[in-house]
């Protein structure tokens, strides 16, 4: 078969490019943060001296690039739709604006609660069972994050007093198929969560050389049998605070 699941066309040039539809902003910040809680978003775009710098347009409306000032560095922070394929154009439209450095953070669902424990997860890898990461990197099975960028994240965790768990995370299309076998497959593999848009943000990062960071929380469970939703009822506005600040601290030593 001649699909992107078999065969590469990463070597192949696109019709067109993100600079075609997104032009760059004059003094766009460096490092960019993302997360996937339009609450969080709101919550820190609402506070005194936040800006908007650009907006990223789509048929599902106008979504838009704030910045702020942390460390004495300016840092730009959007939202990023749920899904690869979303997520992973939002990606590519602020690289075309200049971005250059990212720090994503987002939940995820547990697969393993007594490993994970309520602590943060750095993930080791991500199995690759979505469609996007395919149109980036050569089909393998999974994908790792560069080393010296894991590094770096271990050490924002231990210096902020963040315990964190490391382990592989599981991409899926389907949230609604995450069926009782594949999760004890998974499990076994060493996936302590499963989320939908990490292998494929990580494969287009890396397919477009810039640096790529993300840290997981929990959210729902899927690791008991039966499903408990858990903090899905507020998607981590509980400790927002935390999770940007950690994600701040990690622009910073990007």
């Amino acid at each position: 078969m001649k699909t992107v699941f078999y065969e590469s066309r990463t070597s192949a040039p696109a019709l067109f490019d993100p600079s075609d539809t997104t032009k760059q902003a004059e003094n766009f910040p460096e490092v960019c943060i993302s997360t996937f809680s339009r609450q969080i978003i709101d919550r820190f775009a609402a506070l005194d001296h936040v800006k908007v710098i650009a907006d990223l347009y789509s048929a599902n409306g106008i979504n838009p690039v704030y910045k702020l000032s942390y460390g004495g560095r300016e840092i730009a922070f959007y939202l990023s739709l749920v899904g690869a394929p979303a997520a992973v154009c939002g990606l590519e439209e602020v690289i075309a604006l200049g971005g250059r450095k990212f720090v994503f953070f987002g939940s995820c669902g547990i697969l393993d609660d007594e490993k994970v424990n309520g602590r943060l997860i750095v993930p080791s890898a991500a199995v690759r069972e979505e469609g996007t990461s395919y149109h980036y990197l050569a089909p393998a099975a999974e994908i790792e994050p560069a080393a010296e960028e894991t590094k770096l994240l271990k050490n924002c965790l231990e210096n902020c007093g963040y315990p964190y768990v490391s382990g592989k995370i599981w991409t899926s299309d389907a949230i609604y198929r995450e069926t009782t076998d594949a999760i004890q497959y998974y499990r076994e593999l060493g996936c302590l969560g499963v989320d939908m848009e990490y292998s494929a943000l990580l494969a287009a990062a890396a397919y477009r050389n810039v640096p790529f960071i993300q840290f997981f929380y929990g959210a729902d469970s899927l690791a008991g049998g039966k499903w408990q939703p858990r903090d899905l009822t507020d998607y981590g506005l509980s400790n927002s605070e935390k999770y940007m600040a950690l994600a701040l601290e990690c622009g910073l030593a990007m």
